[in-house]
C-alpha cells in the first residue's frame, strides 16, 4: 500500500522558522516570525487577506528564499534548498490543474517527473485516487469535474508523491459553503489517518477552529498568537485577536484596582463593579481599558425577572435574530450595542424588539484589554 502511517513508517518531519522576513520592494510581507510545527501536526495560519500568511507557506515550500532567518526540516536548514527537493506537497487555492491533462495525467506528473517507472505510476496514481474518492474518474479532465472533485485532484496530487509536508493554501475557498464544510471534515480525517505534517492556510476563522491542532494568528506580517483553538477562543492574547476570532462585545472600562500578587483586577463597567482574576497583563489603577465579552458568555432576562445577585446592565432589546440553534439579541445600552447568544431564546420564550431587559455578565468570561 502507498499510503502508509506516517508515525509507522517514522518520515514525519518537524518545520521550524526562526526569525524569518521577506520583503517585497518597500514592503514587510512576513516580520520576523518564529514558530515549530510539531511532528504530524495540523497547523493552521490564520488571518485578513495580505496578512503574511501565504508568502510565510510559499517560503516553506522554497517558492520565495527568506531576507533574514532560518527555515528548518528537522534540523535541516533549507534556505537554499529549490522546492522540488524540499519533498512538500502543495494544494494551491485555484488547484492549479493542467485543463488539458486527464485526472490520471495531473496526480501522475510529479511522478513522471521524478522519473518513476510506469508501472509505478499507475499504481500509486491508483491509490492516491482511491484515497480521496475518485476511483474511476482517471479519464475525465478538470473541467467535467465539480469544484468538489477537482480540490480532492489537487489533493491526490499533492499526496501522490509522499510529501514530508502537505501544505494547503486557502484550498476550499472556491467551494460552497455546504461542500466546504464537507471537504474541511474530509480533510481533517485524511490528515489524522495518514499523520502528516500538514501547514494549512486560511481566513475563515470557523475553518481553522474546526479542523487545527494549533493555529498562528497573524497580522500584518507578524504572528500575534499562537495554540490551540481553545486557547486563542477563550484566551486571546491581543485585542486583534479577540476580534478577528468569533464575534466579541468590546465595551469600555476602568480599572480600580489591582493586586499583582494575587492577580486580581477590580474595574468599573459603567457603574457595575466587576471582580477579574487571573489577569496578567500589567495595567494601573485609573487606567481606561477594554473589555472583550464573548455573546455566549452572556445572560439576558426581562428587567423585572433578572436575578439580584449577579452583576448586570440594564438596556433595550433592539433587534432579535433567529439562526437556528440559538437567537441572538442585540440589546442597546449606555455603553453601546451589545451582542447576546442564548440558545432558544429565553426560558420563557423570546424577548420582543423594545422590551426593557438585564445583561448579566460573568466576570471569569470577561477578558481585558489595554487601550495604550
Amino acid at each position: 500500500m502507498l499510503f502508509l502511517d506516517y508515525k509507522e513508517v517514522n518520515i514525519m518531519v518537524k518545520v521550524k522558522l526562526v526569525n524569518v522576513t521577506k520583503r517585497f520592494g518597500d514592503v514587510i510581507a512576513v516580520n520576523d516570525i518564529s514558530f515549530e510545527v510539531k511532528e504530524g501536526e495540523f497547523f493552521t495560519l490564520l488571518g485578513p487577506s495580505g496578512c503574511g500568511k501565504t508568502t510565510t507557506l510559499r517560503l516553506i515550500a522554497g517558492f520565495y528564499k527568506p531576507d533574514e532567518g532560518e527555515i528548518y526540516f528537522d534540523d535541516e536548514l533549507v534556505n537554499d534548498i529549490p522546492p522540488h527537493r524540499r519533498n512538500t506537497g502543495m494544494v494551491f487555492q485555484n488547484y492549479a490543474l493542467w485543463p488539458h491533462m486527464t485526472v490520471f495525467e495531473n496526480v501522475a506528473y510529479g511522478l513522471k517527473i521524478r522519473g518513476l517507472p510506469p508501472p509505478v505510476i499507475i499504481k500509486k496514481v491508483k491509490e492516491a485516487l482511491e484515497l480521496v474518492g475518485l476511483r474511476g474518474k482517471e479519464n475525465r479532465y478538470p473541467t467535467q469535474l465539480s469544484g468538489g472533485e477537482q480540490q480532492r485532484v489537487a489533493l491526490a496530487r499533492a499526496l501522490v508523491i509522499e510529501p514530508k509536508v502537505l501544505l494547503l493554501d486557502e484550498p476550499l475557498s472556491n467551494l460552497d459553503a455546504k461542500l466546504r464544510l464537507r471537504m474541511r471534515g474530509e480533510i481533517r480525517r485524511l490528515q489524522k489517518r495518514l499523520g502528516i505534517t500538514t501547514i494549512y492556510v486560511t481566513h475563515d476563522q470557523e475553518e481553522a477552529l474546526s479542523i487545527s491542532d494549533r493555529i498562528a494568528v497573524m497580522n500584518q506580517g507578524r504572528i500575534l498568537q499562537i495554540g490551540t483553538p481553545l486557547e486563542v477562543y477563550e484566551n486571546p492574547k491581543e485585542l486583534f485577536v479577540a476580534d478577528f476570532i468569533g464575534i466579541t462585545n468590546f465595551l469600555p472600562c476602568k480599572v480600580l484596582e489591582i493586586n499583582e500578587a494575587e492577580r486580581i483586577m477590580i474595574i468599573d463597567l459603567n457603574g457595575v463593579k466587576l471582580i477579574l482574576r487571573d489577569v496578567y497583563e500589567k495595567f494601573d489603577a485609573g487606567e481606561e481599558a477594554i473589555c472583550a465579552i464573548r455573546p455566549e458568555s452572556l445572560e439576558v432576562y426581562k428587567l423585572d425577572e433578572a436575578p439580584r445577585d449577579k452583576p448586570s446592565i440594564k438596556g433595550k432589546v433592539d433587534l432579535v435574530t433567529f439562526l437556528g440553534k440559538i437567537v441572538r439579541y442585540d440589546v442597546e445600552t449606555d455603553l453601546g450595542m451589545i451582542k447576546v447568544d442564548v440558545s432558544g431564546g429565553t426560558k420563557k420564550g423570546f424577548l420582543r424588539e423594545g422590551e426593557k431587559v438585564a445583561v448579566i455578565i460573568d466576570p471569569s468570561a470577561v477578558r481585558i484589554f489595554s487601550k495604550k
